[in-house]
């Protein structure tokens, strides 16, 4: 056999759980291990083909394709190949071993990180950026970023310390939206706002019971919708830089709002005084 028939033949694929390359993968639902290894982990076919429209970097792609059902999944598998990630095949066992699902697609990759530095933010002015103060639940990120995306927010900024965006809940409850807009980490809260306030929004605070009902008179235009932590709220030293406050009425004996639901209205508040 020809050296270049050599290349084209595809290694056989990886039979064990033990194998290092699985036992590093599995490792992935552990925050410290994405972070040391720089990467995490995406599954179903949905959310790997909004990854790669997203623009996101695809490092591996552990592949059975006697789970695939139809065509889509090899199909998704030739645009990892074209993107240019390492296609790994495995059995079916082990393929199991790295999907949380009852029945795999066929197709578990990982990715490099999609956050960005806040000053690559290009903002002009009129645009909405939603602001999460430490937040904490996996599942209340991803809801907040996919309504973020379907209101075309320009960026979802996090203040950390604050909840791992690719945690896989996560990742699962954005529903593809953590690749569809610019998601900024930052800690730097007095460099933040004054970015912010440099590109001219104006910055909401989200409130229990404190500001205008509905957020009435302050959606024209530009706005950083700052919204807290599940727990405590806004943090003193967001707090100190807000000066517009929005607050939803709450009638009923309820107290306060789950911060996606909260934000979510508030977000749509916005998007009906701008909508192109």
């Amino acid at each position: 056999m020809t050296a270049a028939k050599l290349a084209e033949t595809p290694a056989a694929p990886i039979t064990s759980t033990s194998n290092r390359r699985i036992v590093a993968a599995r490792k992935l639902d552990d925050r410290k291990e994405r972070q040391r290894q720089g990467r995490f982990l995406v599954e179903g076919l949905q959310l790997l083909h909004m990854a790669l429209d997203g623009g996101a970097r695809p490092l591996e792609v552990f592949y059975c394709e006697a789970l695939f059902t139809g065509p889509e999944a090899p199909a998704l598998l030739e645009r990892f190949r074209a993107a240019g990630a390492e296609l790994v095949g495995v059995t079916a066992s082990v393929l199991q071993s790295l999907s949380e699902r009852v029945t795999p697609q066929g197709l578990v990759a990982t990715f490099a990180p999609v956050d960005r530095p806040l000053e690559t933010l290009a903002l002009a002015g009129h645009e909405l950026v939603v602001v999460l103060d430490r937040l904490q639940d996996p599942g209340n990120l991803g809801t907040l970023l996919r309504t973020a995306d379907a209101v075309s927010a320009a960026a979802v900024v996090l203040v950390q310390p604050c909840v791992d965006p690719y945690d896989p809940k996560a990742v699962r409850s954005s529903m593809g939206s953590l690749f569809n807009l610019p998601l900024v980490l930052t800690a730097d809260v007095a460099a933040l706002m004054a970015r912010l306030r440099r590109s001219g929004l104006r910055l909401v605070g989200a409130h229990a019971h404190q500001g205008a009902p509905w957020g009435a008179g302050l959606w024209s235009g530009g706005v950083a919708l700052v919204l807290g932590n599940e727990a405590r709220g806004l943090s003193e030293d967001v707090s100190a830089e807000i000066h517009d406050w929005a607050h939803l009425p709450m009638p009923g004996k309820a107290d306060s709002l789950n911060v996606a639901v909260a934000g979510g209205i508030l977000m749509y508040a916005w998007l009906r005084e701008n909508a192109p």
